[in-house]
């Protein structure tokens, strides 16, 4: 069998990107996990990091599937990666994983963002109750899309990509690429409350860092966690806008198969859910000490 140099190229970022992802979103899960049981309690933010832990580490499985399959078994890639039940379970978390991030976002922004706006106020007092509600509407939004998804149907072979059914001719096949692309639109959504949210975020973070720069050399430990709390919203947001441009493209069943586009759709979309993760833990001196405890102990033994 011969394997080009992108492809090969391809695995060793992906498997990569995949054993990062799996480390952090695994330490991600088992933490907050372990928090949540001790304290006995329902703790929010703990409950968003392991769906969002969660959520993250199937989209990897997926990811880490679909370029094995596509790397070593080209030809059985259209049976075993576009058939119903895998797509059904690739688009459930490729949605989820937006949708849980999302939350997160919102909570940070009531959290963290000093608006006195009554509407504002009312949902930072009301974050605990909203926050369910948020994650329930999450799981059962992702869970409309891809079974949406797969009822639009996915095309088979047409210029060398994978469409669904060989007894299409090219306009039907358009027309169900075109259906298929109009579905995940409705993830422009989580998008826009991402948007939204990290922008509310930015503005109150900045507003806030320029008037303690203003102020006593004693407020520079204040002033520096700011600027380093807009760094984290800037990343935050780089890496969800990357992965959802990315999924878009893929979606769009216009990428030549193993092509050198279509290795780099798949790698930026492994890199938001192993880098977005990373970014949490360094963010957060707790989980930053334990991690590199975890290392270090990993590297004595």
């Amino acid at each position: 069998m011969f394997f080009s140099f992108p492809a090969i190229l391809h695995m060793v970022i992906m498997t990569t990107e995949f054993l990062i992802g799996t480390t952090v979103n695994g330490f991600l899960t088992i933490v907050n996990g372990y928090d949540l049981a001790k304290s006995g309690k329902l703790l929010i933010l703990q409950i968003l990091l392991i769906c969002t832990g969660l959520s993250r580490l199937g989209l990897q499985m997926m990811l880490m599937t679909q370029s094995f399959f596509s790397v070593f078994f080209p030809f059985a890639y259209e049976e075993n990666i576009y058939g119903s039940n895998m797509m059904f379970i690739w688009m459930f978390f490729s949605s989820i994983g937006l949708w849980f991030a999302t939350c997160l976002s919102v909570f940070y922004c009531l959290k963290i963002s000093g608006f006195t706006k009554s509407w504002f106020l009312w949902l930072k007092f009301r974050i605990s109750k909203f926050i369910f509600w948020l994650l329930l509407g999450s799981f059962l939004a992702s869970l409309g899309t891809a079974t949406v998804s797969i009822e639009v149907g996915f095309p088979l072979i047409e210029d060398g990509y994978v469409l669904g059914n060989t007894n299409l001719n090219i306009s039907d096949t358009k027309l169900r690429n075109n259906d298929l692309l109009l579905v995940n639109l409705t993830l422009l959504l989580p998008l826009a409350v991402f948007v939204k949210c990290t922008s509310i975020l930015f503005v109150s973070l900045y507003k806030h860092t320029c008037r303690m720069q203003g102020r006593s050399q004693m407020s520079n430990a204040r002033t520096e966690a700011h600027i380093n709390a807009l760094k984290t919203v800037t990343t935050f947001f780089c890496f969800f806008v990357s992965y959802f441009a990315a999924f878009m493209a893929n979606m769009t069943f216009r990428i030549p198969y193993r092509s050198h586009e279509f290795f780099v759709v798949k790698e930026v979309m492994a890199a938001y859910p192993a880098g977005h993760s990373v970014i949490i833990i360094w963010s957060n001196s707790k989980f930053k000490n334990l991690f590199r405890r975890m290392i270090y102990l990993k590297k004595k033994e």
